[in-house]
């Protein structure tokens, strides 16, 4: 299992961002937890959750750059195009990514924090 984890001062907005724009559920949320709020996303079919969270008192900080990436592989060519059109829809917007590599076989977006992710169309290799 796998599990990443980042702050955000806009926990709702960008839980529904990346639900909306990756197809996850909403698998956990907290409230109150030490002073923390949350929300986990992911698939019960997978093995890998993203979870966001907000310090109640504190600004999130960022440690985000132009690589700082997510990066899912969507081999299927039809299925690759309807997750970016749902990225967009989610209010993703597309930027050029910084490493020539991504953009030769994906699309790179980026959410309201900054952050991006990358939906490659092409087969992770074995």
């Amino acid at each position: 299992m796998l599990r990443v984890a980042r702050p955000t001062d806009r926990l709702a907005e960008v839980a529904k961002m990346y639900a909306d724009g990756l197809g996850l559920s909403v698998l956990d949320s907290f409230v109150g937890h030490d002073g923390f709020d949350g929300v986990i996303l992911g698939r019960r079919d997978q093995s890998y959750h993203l979870e966001f969270t907000t310090q109640r008192g504190h600004r999130a900080t960022s440690a985000r750059s132009d690589e700082h990436l997510l990066v899912f592989y969507v081999p299927e060519a039809e299925e690759w195009v309807a997750g970016c059109t749902r990225m967009t829809t989610a209010g993703f917007r597309i930027v050029k990514s910084s490493n020539p590599f991504w953009g030769s076989i994906g699309a790179t977006f980026e959410d309201v924090d900054g952050y991006r992710v990358v939906l490659a169309n092409a087969q992770w290799p074995e």
